[in-house]
């Protein structure tokens, strides 16, 4: 599932690329996906629509709209949103993991619109659509009122989230002091303490931060938090400096593999030499998801 680093990429995309426009029509083959509207009345909801503004709250995606409307989007497992133009060829839209097109939004860009500014814009006057690429068709799609984001059962429960302004070393520190009992391994991965942490970056953080997943809250050491925080904000903001990490089908609104790969340094390495020490990557189990670690280096 792509975690913070991976739908902060997606989200910056989409502003610079599609913010702004119009969406003059929409597809979909899998209308199982729109769970809380039909599809003739999602369809007709959006069509003529402006993209006001488009922002990530946790792993989820809102596109805001000028008739006080929100498309809000959750990728799941295998979800990513491709742009493609009428006049551009790309050669990573031909790759296999992109080309599970379930949804389409066609788009009038601000160009678009200039040059139709005589007429209401029609179905046929798009230059660009977003495409929604999902090979397992987990993902959800929603249309709520604006007002009413905070609101949603997705959002309402969910923690601090790690790359917000909010999210500073003492706020992180009464967080931990909530769950004194829990794993640090655990916690980490509680959207409801914190969000944005998923499978991949818990591993990377604790490896930076020289920290078992094993120990609980209550016996780090004020130091050992401060760095693990560090590790925290350290990782996250190269991840999303690198586009995020494509594990499996994560690709960017290009079609592209995020960079971070490049940069893993336990994540699905088991027996692998340790990077910082003698000793060999182990994979074990959390809440039955695998933490990636060096038990010769992070005690």
């Amino acid at each position: 599932m792509p975690e913070l680093p991976e739908v902060e990429t997606i989200v910056r995309d989409l502003q610079k690329n599609i913010q702004g426009d119009v969406i003059v029509d929409f597809w979909s083959d899998w209308k199982k996906s729109l769970k809380n509207i039909s599809f003739s009345k999602f369809k007709k909801e959006i069509q003529g629509i402006k993209i006001l503004e488009i922002k990530r709250i946790g792993k989820n995606i809102f596109l805001n709209l000028s008739n006080k409307k929100t498309i809000y989007i959750h990728l799941k497992m295998t979800g990513h949103l491709l742009i493609k133009t009428k006049k551009k060829k790309n050669k990573y839209f031909e790759e296999k993991v992109n080309q599970y097109i379930h949804h389409i939004w066609f788009l009038c860009s601000v160009n678009c619109q200039q040059k139709k500014r005589q007429r209401k814009i029609k179905k046929n006057d798009y230059d660009k659509t977003l495409a929604f690429s999902d090979l397992r068709k987990f993902a959800k799609i929603k249309l709520i009122d604006t007002s009413k984001i905070e609101n949603l059962s997705e959002i309402k429960n969910l923690g601090t989230d790690v790359n917000s302004k909010e999210f500073t070393l003492k706020n992180f520190l009464k967080l931990l002091e909530r769950k004194p009992q829990s794993l640090i391994g655990n916690i980490l991965m509680n959207q409801k303490v914190m969000a944005g942490i998923g499978n991949i970056y818990r591993s990377e953080i604790l490896f930076d931060a020289k920290i078992s997943p094993f120990r609980k809250v209550k016996d780090l050491s004020a130091k050992e938090k401060k760095n693990i925080y560090k590790s925290i904000k350290k990782i996250i903001q190269k991840a999303i400096q690198k586009r995020g990490t494509s594990d499996s089908d994560y690709r960017d609104t290009q079609g592209r593999k995020g960079n971070f790969h490049n940069y893993l340094r336990v994540y699905h390495k088991e027996g692998e030499k340790c990077w910082r020490c003698p000793g060999r990557i182990v994979r074990d189990k959390i809440g039955q998801r695998s933490v990636f670690w060096c038990k010769e280096c992070q005690k």
